[in-house]
């Protein structure tokens, strides 16, 4: 299984950018799909997530400027962002569980956000 995430690149304040992570393989049954970020210097932290069947959840920092959707035909996953600040700057990892069990990951894409 890969996933493949891209989208990422250097944006101003308040500009916008939308991610995809698409996958490839014999996956299995997906539970929840997601993205993550890690700052430099900062651990690796939960973006959004969103479980087959269920509710999106969003970290505080990108409640109402970012929106996670998938299309679940393709096995793919987006991250909408919005309303950018520099605190935003990291990489951004797609994530894919499956099967109750499997943890995916993709290779990262680098999110800059400066003027």
């Amino acid at each position: 299984v890969q996933l493949q995430a891209s989208g990422g690149g250097l944006v101003q304040p308040g500009g916008f950018l939308r991610l995809s992570c698409a996958s490839s393989g014999s996956i299995g049954s997906i539970n929840t799909m997601g993205w993550y970020r890690q700052a430099p210097g900062k651990q690796r932290e939960l973006v959004a997530a969103e479980p087959s069947g269920g509710s999106a959840v969003y970290a505080d920092s990108v409640k109402g400027r970012f929106t996670i959707s998938r299309d679940n035909a393709k096995n793919t996953v987006y991250l909408q962002m919005n309303s950018l600040k520099p605190e935003d700057t990291a990489v951004y990892y797609c994530n894919i569980y499956a099967d109750f069990r499997n943890n995916y990951w993709g290779q990262g894409t680098l999110v800059t956000v400066s003027s």
